[in-house]
This record gives structure tokens, C-alpha cells and sequence, in this order.
């Protein structure tokens, strides 16, 4: 065999193998998007269900204690105190 038709072999080689790995990892990637999907849908409530309060209010008082905690930490840098 001649040094070009080596050469040809293998790029047409690593062409369908990198291929395959994208058809593969393609597959995968829509996959694990219906999966969020599904996931999405499962916690959505209608309008007669369950208040949003009850699974909000503590993510909400967490965010809002993360804000003060930054706030207070951005007043004392402004301040100059080292903390």
C-alpha cells in the first residue's frame, strides 16, 4: 500500500469514528433534555393545586439571607473594615 491510501484509509477512519461519537453523544444530549423535560412538567402545578408559596418561601428566605450577608459584606469593604 501506498503512503497516500494509508493516509486516505485513515482519515476516512477517524472521520466515521468521530461520527459515531457525535451521533452518540447527540443522542444522549436529547435524551437527557426530554429526561428535564419530564422532570419539569411532574412539578408544575395547576391552578387549583397546591399554593406556590410552600415550596418558594424557603428558597425565597434563603436568597434573601444571601443578599444580606453580600450586602453587609460590601458595606463593610466600603466602610474599610477587613473582615
Amino acid at each position: 500500500m501506498s503512503d497516500l491510501s494509508i493516509s486516505l484509509m485513515s482519515a476516512a477512519m477517524a472521520m466515521l469514528g468521530l461520527t459515531i461519537v457525535s451521533l452518540v453523544a447527540l443522542r444522549g444530549w436529547s435524551q437527557w433534555i426530554a429526561l428535564r423535560r419530564s422532570e419539569i412538567e411532574q412539578f408544575h402545578t395547576p391552578a387549583g393545586g397546591p399554593s406556590a408559596d410552600t415550596g418558594a418561601g424557603t428558597g425565597s428566605r434563603i436568597e434573601i439571607a444571601d443578599l444580606r450577608e453580600r450586602v453587609r459584606k460590601l458595606e463593610a469593604i466600603a466602610a474599610g473594615v477587613d473582615l
